[in-house]
């Protein structure tokens, strides 16, 4: 594991000095960071892979939402790379196993956006359940169309939710409020709340549900999840909503099944690719069509959701940086320690090997170095270890220790 990372990286600066926020973060985590003593740079849109290699030369922290994608290259290039947030919920876009690996932090915000993703599903689903989007084309183009036919109230219709995690369990809720009977699979156990029923098999909950939504993750497995197969099992008239992840769907299937009058609409939130910037051109099978919205991925883009979002991720950077806690870590051991007055602390990050912790205390014991409080835990391939020590010490202690052959990260933190 040691030589992975530089010798040079080993023992990190005592504090970050530069952060860098793509794609327009909320200003809440600036300040955040600014008040932690962090330089901060902000940028609206995301960057490719060679602009993001030269825009990290000497940043400390990156903040990121899910259009960046951070490849092994762009990590093993940012020498000085210390801990990425990613102000979203999904983590797919970044090199997860070389940022452990470089001894990188990565943090997420897993529940700041439920509320908002799940009130974005609610309206589409009464848009398209009342064919609101066709109601107001009609009297955009000045045709006055006051016919009940095919509008229906949600009250009393089946909704299969495909993906029962925190958003998809949260939709279940409130549609179940709203007089919806509710549907879920899930490839995991899951506790169904209120009245949901779990369905045994896809096919059962395509073939029964009226509205099927969309809440899978962005693991690589379920790349094309959702195509022609899928789309056929569906009631004829059913709706369908996904707000989860762009390359699940096949898009040219869903097309084809909407203009058939299979599927009585469709909304669609997220896209196989997406513009990198504001105003950059959308192109998509599904443009053009009277019975479908589309939406700019916008499910989690409320002023409430990005707000807390920003609070959450920049909080949880803060306290890497300054306290060395990595709770809720997506990549690294979680572990947190209350920090001993009149102390250092130390961070280790290590291979998962027998005898680190033996070996990182005989260094202490051996320089005359007394552990004030130490915390150890595993993960993976990794361990991390949190120690405070007292201040008389010389930097040949720090030397020892990051030369230490299992050693991926030492950072000094006060």
């Amino acid at each position: 594991m040691a030589d992975v990372v530089p010798d040079p990286r080993k023992a990190a600066p005592v504090s970050a000095r530069r952060a860098l926020l793509l794609e327009n973060i909320h200003p809440v985590a600036e300040e955040i960071l600014t008040q932690a003593g962090l330089e901060v740079e902000t940028a609206k849109g995301a960057l490719d892979e060679p602009e993001l290699i030269e825009a990290l030369r000497g940043v400390d922290v990156l903040g990121i939402r899910s259009k960046t994608q951070l490849t092994g290259k762009v990590v093993e290039s940012a020498e000085g790379l210390c801990v990425v947030g990613a102000f979203c919920i999904g983590t797919n876009q970044i090199d997860l196993a070389t940022a452990s690996r470089r001894g990188v932090a990565v943090f997420n915000a897993p529940y700041s956006n439920t509320r908002s993703v799940v009130e974005l599903a609610i309206a589409e689903i009464i848009s398209l359940t009342r064919g609101l989007t066709e109601k107001n084309a009609s009297l955009q183009r000045g045709v006055w169309d006051k016919s009940a036919s095919g509008a229906h109230e949600v009250r009393g219709r089946r909704l299969g939710i495909v993906g029962y995690g925190n958003i998809g369990s949260q939709l279940s809720v409130v549609a179940e409020a709203m007089g919806m009977s509710v549907s879920f699979y899930d490839l995991e156990d899951k506790l169904a709340l209120g009245n949901a029923r779990r369905a045994h098999s896809l096919e059962e909950l395509l073939g029964e549900s009226d509205v099927v939504s969309l809440h899978v993750d962005g693991r690589a497995g379920n790349a094309g999840l959702f195509g022609e197969e899928q789309l056929r099992m569906m009631k004829t008239g059913a709706i369908f909503v996904n707000l989860s992840r762009g390359f699940v769907v096949d898009h040219e299937a869903l097309r084809e099944h909407l203009l058939s009058g299979h599927l009585s609409g469709a909304a669609v939130d997220v896209f196989p690719k997406e513009p990198k910037k504001q105003g950059d051109p959308f192109e998509s099978a599904l443009r053009g069509l009277p019975n479908v919205i589309l939406t700019p991925h916008i499910g989690g883009s409320t002023e409430e959701a990005q707000e807390d979002i920003g609070l959450f991720v920049a909080r949880k950077l803060q306290s890497y940086l300054t306290a060395g806690a990595t709770q809720m870590s997506v990549n690294l051991p979680n572990l947190s320690l209350a920090h001993a007055p009149g102390t250092h602390r130390l961070a280790h990050l290590h291979a998962n090997v027998p005898g680190v912790l033996a070996r990182v205390n005989a260094v202490f014991a051996n320089r005359g170095v007394n552990v004030e409080s130490q915390v150890l835990t595993t993960f993976g391939d990794l361990g991390y270890l949190l120690t405070d020590i007292g201040r008389d010490y010389s930097a040949d202690v720090v030397a020892e220790l990051a030369g230490l052959p299992e050693t991926v990260r030492l950072r000094v933190i006060d």
